[in-house]
C-alpha cells in the first residue's frame, strides 16, 4: 500500500489540456489553505476541518521522498496556478482506500477533473494493491453523488449525524452523509454471509443493495 509518486500519477492519468498534477510539498501549505477557504468555507468545521489547519500537515500529511503517512494529497495545477486538491487516506489493513477529499477552484468546474480523479483512484488503489474504495458525500447537493454514482461507487445508506456543518452563521450542526463504495478485486474473493445469521431487518437490507450479485442469498 504505498502512495504512488507524482511522476507515476501523471503516467496513469491524462488530465485537460493545461492541467497537471503537482508534487504537494510543505512550500504548498499555506497557499493550500487560503485556496481552500475561498473554494470550499463550509468545511471550517467537521471531519475533514484539519485541510484548513498547519498542524494537520505537519502532524499528519505524508510528504512524497519522506516517510510514509496514511493521508496523502496531490495538488491540481493550471497553467502555473493552483486550481485542485485532492486527498486519500489509507487503511493498511483492511487494503481499503478513504477518498477525504476533492476540491475544485469554481472557475474551473467544468472541465471534468472530479471525473478523472475518480478514474485515478481506481487506477492508483489496484496499483497500491488495495481491494475496496469507500467515500462520503454531501447530501447538500447532488453533484458529488452523480459522480460517484456515474463512476460505478454503489450507495450503501447514510451515516446519521456523521460529520458537523455551519448550517448558518454561528450555527453548527451534524448532517447526513451518503456512503459509496467499490470493490477493486473480483466477487469471486469475496466470502457471501450466510442468511442464518442475519435478523430479518439485516437481511432484507442487504438483498436490496446485493440482491442482483451472482452470490445473492436465496
Amino acid at each position: 500500500m504505498k502512495w504512488p509518486t507524482t511522476d507515476e500519477l501523471r503516467a496513469h492519468v491524462q488530465l485537460p489540456e493545461g492541467y497537471q498534477f503537482e508534487r504537494f510539498d510543505r512550500t504548498h501549505i499555506a497557499p493550500l489553505i487560503a485556496s481552500i477557504k475561498l473554494w470550499h468555507p463550509d468545511i471550517s468545521v467537521g471531519v475533514n476541518s484539519g485541510y484548513l489547519r498547519e498542524d494537520y500537515y505537519q502532524n499528519r500529511i505524508y510528504f512524497e521522498g519522506e516517510v510514509e503517512r496514511d493521508i496523502w494529497v496531490s495538488l491540481i495545477m493550471f497553467k502555473g496556478e493552483l486550481v485542485g486538491v485532492w486527498s486519500v487516506e489509507r487503511e493498511v489493513d483492511s487494503l481499503a482506500l478513504f477518498g477525504r477529499l476533492v476540491i475544485v477552484a469554481p472557475a474551473h468546474r467544468g472541465a471534468n477533473l472530479t471525473r478523472l480523479i475518480l478514474i485515478a483512484a481506481e487506477i492508483i488503489g489496484r496499483d497500491m494493491g488495495a481491494a475496496f474504495m469507500y467515500v462520503m458525500a454531501t447530501l447538500k447537493i447532488p453533484h458529488a453523488q452523480r459522480a460517484l454514482e456515474a463512476a460505478g461507487y454503489q450507495l450503501l445508506g447514510f451515516f446519521p449525524g456523521y460529520d458537523r456543518e455551519e448550517v448558518s452563521p454561528g450555527v453548527v450542526k451534524r448532517v447526513y452523509q451518503a456512503v459509496y463504495a467499490k470493490l477493486l478485486v473480483s466477487p469471486e474473493e469475496v466470502l457471501f454471509p450466510d442468511p442464518k445469521n442475519m435478523t430479518p431487518k439485516t437481511k432484507a437490507l442487504f438483498e436490496l443493495l446485493f440482491g442482483d450479485a451472482p452470490d445473492a442469498i436465496p
